[in-house]
């Protein structure tokens, strides 16, 4: 693929038009999309969010990027399908006024909004990608019918009627190319990333014994765990492990930071183990917090299983561990094993069964003395790849190879 060479002064401030059904005081990834478009933002780029409130008011820390929040109480299946409604409508007045060079939208039911706009779009010469942050993932019940369809119904609709389509990674790039009989020469990669600024351990030193005072953990050995609670994650066997460690490692803790549908089911499995002094569940914090959090642990764990849906996804969360030198036990799946690869960094499990599990944190603890030589490798990982600035200039070649 050919890729245009700009010079910031050449475009005089390209606009880019992101739309998502990312509902900002609730869903716990809207900081992506928030980071790319300020990077972009300081490439050279005006940038504008559409994306939903449940709220009355929402603040964002990120002025560089206009966000226009529309407001829309959430219920799952059904508010979805109103802002797609809205789209449909808004889009051609929006598209016509601010003559954007460029709209990316993810692929959800949000694609019945863009047939009012597309052929329209053509004499505007704006360039529409689709953006595949991940292939359907947990697709149980009609919820997950629905998700799996209308993922399938908007790659089919960009393949014929987008300018392009961007993944995540080069194995869902694959996958995806071959599903859907798509030219791989046609499709971008660009990864998710990370603030090295925000993420940095070594501004968070005086602050993390502090932390650790006051949530009474300066004695224990930490295990940490932040993202989404869901069935598939393997937390209710890294709970089970921490069951079997119980008797041997007193002090040590498994921290997990967040929260999920089953949030109160780990509570509950947590009381009825007996186990409220070796696990502890924290509400999830905002985005400029968790470094702090993180910076508490003296290993992270990643623990997702070997299934298709997870082998080609980029991790946000090992991103952020490594970046803060954290050591991480994680699967031996494709997703950990090409950020990590034979860096010291990573301890790998072959399952998550709980035995496995138990058996990696049980190492990571006898070892507790080198977990900082082995983690700074993580951070040079980070470094070399998974900067924000780096992952914006990915996209911005990208964009500049499908304009005319």
């Amino acid at each position: 693929m050919i890729v245009k060479k700009s010079k910031p002064n050449d475009f005089q401030r390209r606009k880019i038009l992101w739309i998502d059904f990312l509902v900002l005081d609730i869903h716990l990834h809207g900081t992506s999309f928030l980071e790319i478009l300020k990077h972009l933002v300081k490439r050279g780029y005006d940038a504008v969010l559409v994306a939903v409130r449940s709220k009355s008011v929402f603040q964002t820390e990120n002025p560089q990027v206009r966000i226009i929040s529309v407001p829309l109480r959430y219920i799952p299946m059904i508010s979805p399908v109103m802002f797609a409604v809205m789209l449909f409508f808004f889009l051609p007045f929006y598209v016509a006024l601010s003559k954007p060079d460029f709209v990316i939208t993810e692929p959800n039911i949000s694609i019945i909004g863009f047939m009012s706009v597309l052929p329209f779009s053509k004499f505007k010469r704006t360039k529409f990608v689709l953006d595949v942050r991940s292939t359907p993932v947990e697709t149980v019940g009609f919820r997950g019918f629905l998700q799996a369809f209308w993922f399938s119904v908007s790659v089919v609709t960009a393949k014929k009627l987008f300018d392009g389509i961007t993944i995540i990674t080069p194995q869902m790039k694959e996958e995806v190319c071959k599903r859907f009989r798509i030219n791989p020469n046609l499709v971008g990669v660009w990864s998710s990333g990370v603030s090295t600024a925000l993420f940095n351990p070594e501004n968070r030193v005086a602050e993390s014994k502090e932390l650790r005072r006051r949530l009474g953990l300066s004695e224990k050995f930490v295990v940490f765990y932040h993202g989404v609670f869901s069935a598939n994650r393997g937390l209710i066997e890294t709970i089970d492990a921490m069951k079997i460690l119980k008797g041997a490692y007193p002090n040590m803790v498994l921290f997990l930071l967040g929260t999920g549908p089953i949030a109160h089911m780990l509570k509950e499995l947590i009381q009825k183990e007996r186990l409220q002094d070796n696990i502890i569940i924290h509400d999830p914090v905002g985005y400029v917090e968790v470094p702090k959090y993180i910076s508490i642990s003296d290993v992270c764990i990643v623990p997702l299983p070997n299934h298709p849906y997870w082998r080609f996804q980029c991790p946000l969360k090992l991103l952020e561990h490594l970046a803060m030198k954290k050591v991480v036990i994680a699967t031996n799946i494709p997703a950990h094993r090409s950020v990590i690869g034979r860096e010291k960094c990573g301890i790998y499990i072959s399952s998550i069964e709980p035995a496995e599990i138990a058996k990696a944190i049980a190492y990571t603890y006898e070892n507790r003395e080198k977990l900082a030589e082995w983690g700074a490798s993580g951070r040079t990982i980070i470094e070399e790849k998974y900067r924000w600035e780096k992952v914006a200039e990915n996209l911005e070649s990208y964009m500049l190879s499908i304009e005319d």
